[in-house]
C-alpha cells in the first residue's frame, strides 16, 4: 500500500535523479523548494502528466523524503536509493508524509493560524481514538472529542497573575468608598471630583507590573501578593472568532489525512486505514520506547549518552540507544552520533557506530560521507558492510591490512583506557598478525596517535616477561622515531 500510494512521487523523484542530477541548479525558482515552471513543463513532457500532476507528486516527493531541496538545488533522498530493496524505507517514507498531513492540504484561510495549531496538536488523540476503534467512527464523536481536547489546551495554557494590591482592613473592604476599592469617592456635591477622576484614570491607564520572585519581594510594606481575576490579553481579531465552531477544521483535518491515505473520510464516518492504524502504533511505540529509557540517557547528549552506555551490557545497551533515539529526529541523531565519534575517545568511537546500527539505513548517506576520514574509515566500512547483508564476522574481510591494524590499535586505546588488564592481553588474540612481532612492526608502522600508550599498557598488562620487554621496546622505539 505504502509503494503504491507513493508511485507517482517517487516516479518524479527518479526522473528528477536522471534528467537533473545530483545538486542540479535548475530544480527550483525561489530557494524554497518550489518547483520551477521550466522544470515542472520538461518533466510534464517527459512522463506524460500536465504540469499540475508534476508539481503535485513533487510536493509529496519531498514530503515523503524521496527528494532533498537545498536552495535551488535538489538530490535524491536516502529512501530513493533503498526503494528497492528496502521496504521500512518505503515504509519511513509514508510515515513521513503522514506526519506531514498538515502540509499535504491547505487550511481554512479564514481561520487564525493559532486556531489551526490547536487542532493540528489535538490531531494524535484522535486518531489515536480511531484506532482504538477499529472501525467506522461517525464525525460527530470526533468532534465532541477534538472539542475536548482544544479546550483542555487552552486551559493549559491559562496565566494567573499577581499585583500587588494595598492591604486593607476588613471593615474598611466592605465599603465601596474604602481607599483602595477602586470607586471614586464623593466630593461634598455627592458626585466624584476632578482630582478623584483624574487620579482613578491614571490608576487604570498604568502599566500592570507582572510580579514575582525577587520583584514580590520589594513590593514594600503594606502590600500583599493577591491573584487577578484572569483577564484576557488583546489578541488581534482573527477572521472567525476564537470560539467558532471546529466543525470546518475538523473536516480539512479529516480531507488532509485522507489525502495521505490515513483513513477514509464519507457519508458523516471516519476510518482508519491500515497503513494509517499502522502508522499510529509507530508513533505510540515510539513514545513506549522513549518513556523506557533503562539508564535515563534519554535527556542527554550523545557523547554524554554514550558514556553512559559503556557501562551496561550490550542488550541495554541497544535499548538505551533505541530510547534516545526515538525521542529526537533521526537526521540530527545521527549528526550528533557521528560527532561524537570524531572525538579523541576511541570506546566513543565504537560505541557510536554501535548506536548507528541501531538507526539503520536513514544513517548510510552520513555514514559514507566519512569513508575519507582516516579515524572513522574503517568502522565506517565495517557498518557498511554489515548493512548491506554481509555476515558480521566476516565483514572485517573488507578492510585493508593497514585499516584492520589501524582499528586493532584504536579498539586497544579504548580497553586501555576503560577495560581491565586482562582483556587488554586477551585483546592480542583478534589481532590479523599471524605473530607477536609482525604485529609490532605494523603497529608502528600504522602512525596511530595513540600507539605509544597502547603498547606500555600492553607491556605492563601481559604476563609474559620476554614479550613484555619486546612490547617495551617497541613502545620506546616509537616513541624515539626509531
Amino acid at each position: 500500500m505504502a509503494r503504491s500510494g507513493l508511485a507517482a512521487a517517487a516516479r518524479v523523484a527518479r526522473w528528477a535523479d536522471a534528467a537533473l542530477g545530483p545538486g542540479g541548479d535548475s530544480a527550483t525558482a525561489d530557494g524554497k523548494a518550489t518547483l520551477s515552471d521550466a522544470t515542472a513543463e520538461r518533466a510534464a513532457r517527459a512522463l506524460g502528466l500536465t504540469p499540475a500532476q508534476v508539481r503535485a507528486d513533487w510536493d509529496t516527493a519531498r514530503l515523503a523524503g524521496l527528494i532533498e531541496v537545498h536552495g535551488d538545488s535538489a538530490r535524491p533522498g536516502w529512501r530513493l536509493r533503498a526503494w528497492n530493496r528496502d521496504d521500512s524505507a518505503v515504509l519511513r517514507g509514508w510515515v513521513a508524509l503522514c506526519d506531514a498531513w498538515s502540509l499535504a492540504h491547505p487550511e481554512p484561510e479564514e481561520y487564525e493560524a493559532a486556531a489551526v495549531a490547536e487542532v493540528v496538536t489535538a490531531m494524535p488523540q484522535v486518531l489515536s481514538f480511531l484506532q482504538l476503534s477499529a472501525g467506522p467512527v461517525p464525525v460527530s464523536q470526533l468532534l465532541d472529542l477534538l472539542q475536548q481536547r482544544v479546550t483542555e489546551l487552552r486551559t493549559e495554557r491559562c496565566e494567573v497573575d499577581y499585583v500587588p494590591q494595598p492591604e486593607v482592613s476588613g471593615s474598611d473592604a466592605a465599603r465601596p468608598d474604602a481607599p483602595g476599592s477602586g470607586t471614586p469617592q464623593p466630593d461634598a456635591s455627592g458626585t466624584a471630583g476632578p482630582e478623584a477622576s483624574r487620579t482613578e484614570a491614571a490608576r487604570q491607564d498604568a502599566p500592570r507590573a507582572h510580579t514575582s520572585g525577587a520583584a514580590g519581594a520589594r513590593s514594600g510594606p503594606g502590600t500583599e501578593l493577591r491573584p487577578r481575576v484572569p483577564l484576557q490579553r488583546p489578541r488581534p481579531a482573527p477572521a472567525v472568532p476564537a470560539d467558532a465552531p471546529l466543525e470546518p477544521l475538523l473536516d480539512w483535518a479529516l480531507r488532509a489525512l485522507a489525502s495521505v491515505g490515513a483513513l477514509t473520510y464519507g457519508d458523516g464516518q471516519a476510518t482508519l486505514t491500515p497503513l494509517g492504524s499502522w502508522a499510529v502504533w509507530v508513533k505510540l511505540e515510539q513514545i513506549c520506547v522513549a518513556a523506557q529509557s533503562p539508564a535515563g540517557n534519554i535527556e542527554q547528549g550523545a557523547e554524554d549518552m554514550l558514556r553512559g552506555c559503556g557501562r551496561l551490557r550490550p542488550n541495554a545497551a541497544r535499548a538505551e540507544y533505541r530510547a534516545w533515539l526515538a525521542a529526537r529526529p533521526v537526521g540530527s541523531a545521527v549528526t550528533e552520533l557521528i560527532d561524537a565519534a570524531r572525538g579523541e575517545d576511541a570506546l566513543l568511537r565504537g560505541l557510536a557506530f554501535e548506536a548507528l546500527r541501531v538507526v539503520g539505513a536513514p544513517a548510510e548517506p552520513e555514514v559514507r560521507t566519512v569513508l575519507d576520514e582516516p579515524t572513522l574509515r574503517p568502522y565506517a566500512l565495517l557498518w557498511l558492510a554489515e548493512h548491506d547483508g554481509a555476515d558480521p564476522e566476516d565483514a572485517h574481510e573488507v578492510l585493508t591490512r593497514e585499516e584492520a591494524t589501524w582499528l586493532w590499535v584504536d579498539t586497544a586505546a579504548a580497553v586501555a583506557d576503560h577495560g581491565e588488564a586482562p582483556l587488554l592481553v586477551r585483546h592480542l588474540e583478534s589481532a590479523v598478525q599471524p605473530t607477536v612481532p609482525a604485529l609490532l612492526a605494523e603497529v608502528r608502522a600504522v602512525g596511530h596517535p595513540r600507539t605509544v600508550q597502547v603498547l606500555v599498557a600492553l607491556a605492563a598488562a601481559h604476563p609474559d616477561p620476554a614479550l613484555a620487554k619486546a612490547v617495551r621496546r617497541a613502545a620506546f622505539q616509537v616513541h624515539t622515531g626509531g
